[in-house]
């Protein structure tokens, strides 16, 4: 069955805006266009979107979307090559969370400065900030 594209976007749960998007980034192929003008995709662009989709929201950015994608297509491909994927993503998220807990960690110790009254010139947090090199 070929389906129009507000069509796969609504199956698909997303906005015209981006299946544009996921064509413009080579993400979605690009269907072809019936005399009409309309374009037409395939069933199988409802199932693409959606995996883009959730992998988008594990964390994996388009270009690694694509390369999950790419190995999808690749029938040399096997298992253990997404495994690898999906375990570098999981040590990128894990730095990341390194990283939001050392800010958080930061930002309390300014918070814990601060005794909240007086003027603003007198405020630990904007001086930590205001200072070049100052371990917060």
């Amino acid at each position: 069955m070929s389906l129009r594209i507000g069509d796969v976007a609504e199956r698909a749960g997303v906005n015209l805006q981006t299946i544009r998007y996921y064509e413009r980034e080579g993400l979605l192929p690009k269907p072809p266009r019936l005399a009409s003008g309309y374009r037409v995709f395939p069933d199988a662009a409802v199932r693409q979107v959606r995996f883009i989709k959730r992998a988008q929201e594990l964390g994996f950015s388009l270009a690694e979307i694509r390369d999950l994608l790419s190995l999808r297509a690749n029938a040399g491909a096997n298992a253990q090559d997404v495994r690898s994927r999906a375990r570098a993503k999981i040590a990128d998220i894990e730095d990341k969370i390194r990283s939001l807990q050392a800010m958080k960690d930061a930002l309390a110790t300014l918070a814990g400065r601060c005794p909240g009254c007086g003027p603003l010139s007198d405020c630990p947090i904007l001086d930590a900030l205001d200072e070049q090199g100052a371990d917060v």
